[in-house]
């Protein structure tokens, strides 16, 4: 069963622009993803590491000032060094239903101690959705090596 690394923010007048109803930056959502995926692939592997790409990132609704943010982060795929950690990102109101904001997927490398890509433990998926989403990360590491 795959483990999940959660993360809660609040949305603070910091995080967001300057319209007449505050919204929260992309660019912080962003740096938030970046966190939460990275601590789910460091659990995983047992290893430093670092970000290869943002391959896949969609905004699909605004979070405003205020609004609790939830993120799930869990590991897709794994290669030799790198891995694949989907994010996804909600809005929780205050009665604890949510509605997704965003979807991300970071590659990541495993470094080493001496700063060298380092060796991960494979990703078995075991649920129907788990194999799903493995195959759709194959996918897009065969796009990615294409271009």
């Amino acid at each position: 069963m795959r483990e999940i690394t959660t993360a809660v923010q609040i949305v603070m007048p910091q995080h967001c622009n300057g319209y007449a109803k505050p919204r929260l930056f992309g660019g912080q959502i962003m740096a938030w993803i970046d966190v939460v995926g990275a601590v789910a692939a460091r659990r995983y592997t047992g290893k430093a590491v670092t970000t290869v790409c943002i391959d896949n990132l969609n905004f699909l609704k605004p979070a405003y000032l205020n609004d609790t943010v939830v993120q799930e982060a869990y590991v897709t795929w794994t290669g030799r060094t790198s891995l694949e950690v989907r994010v996804d990102s909600m809005v929780e109101r205050l009665d604890g239903s949510r509605e997704m904001i965003n979807r991300a997927y970071v590659v990541f490398v495993a470094l080493d101690e001496n700063d060298q890509p380092a060796a991960v433990p494979p990703y078995q998926p075991e649920t129907t959705e788990e194999v799903i989403e493995y195959s759709a990360a194959e996918t897009r590491r065969q796009v990615r090596l294409n271009r």
